[in-house]
């Protein structure tokens, strides 16, 4: 590897294949969601939400941890701190894969005024993990790539669209699983 590219993909060949790597896994998300039938695997998967809910919780304090980390100057542990929350939002992915392959969708119970507030908030929160997916991986290859001050102009907006992700995805679970409506 050549020292202008640390982890061997030039920008143009990164580009493209994180186009076509979020392509492919909001695509199947799509299938997996909206057409894939679960078999209500309800006792084996009952659990999962919950472990989902933590990860998500996870990879909010671990980048709030990071983004201090990074503004004391300590860029080892803000490295390791950032490795951590992808570690945990990349098990929240392959939980939630799951669990929806075994138990399919889960309607929301709440009737009322609460159900929009609830729709609000989970389609932005999917729509916002549409974007934000892509740009974890970009703000990771800009740091990998010793390109920082494009990391952090960019990891400004990643780790607020990361946050906000990460924080309604606890709230998504809570309004489905933990609140009775």
């Amino acid at each position: 590897m050549s020292s202008s590219r640390p982890i061997g993909l030039t920008p143009k060949q990164f580009g493209a294949a994180n186009a076509l790597f979020t392509l492919a896994a909001m695509s199947f998300l799509v299938w997996l969601i909206y057409f894939h039938e679960g078999n209500g695997g309800a006792s084996r998967a009952a659990s999962l939400p919950r472990i989902n809910a933590i990860l998500n919780g996870s990879s909010a304090v671990l980048i709030s941890l990071g983004l201090r980390a990074i503004k004391q100057r300590k860029r080892r542990l803000h490295m390791q701190l950032m490795v951590a929350a992808f570690a945990s939002s990349a098990l929240f992915l392959v939980n939630y894969i799951y669990y929806h392959f075994s138990h399919g969708d889960t309607q929301f119970a709440g009737l009322g005024v609460i159900r929009p507030i609830y729709f609000t908030v989970l389609i932005s929160h999917v729509l916002l993990s549409v974007v934000t997916f892509p740009m974890i991986l970009t703000s990771f290859y800009l740091a990998l790539s010793d390109r920082l001050v494009a990391h952090r102009r960019l990891s400004k907006w990643t780790w607020a669209g990361w946050m906000y992700v990460s924080i309604t995805g606890v709230v998504v679970y809570c309004m489905l699983h933990v609140i009775r409506w």
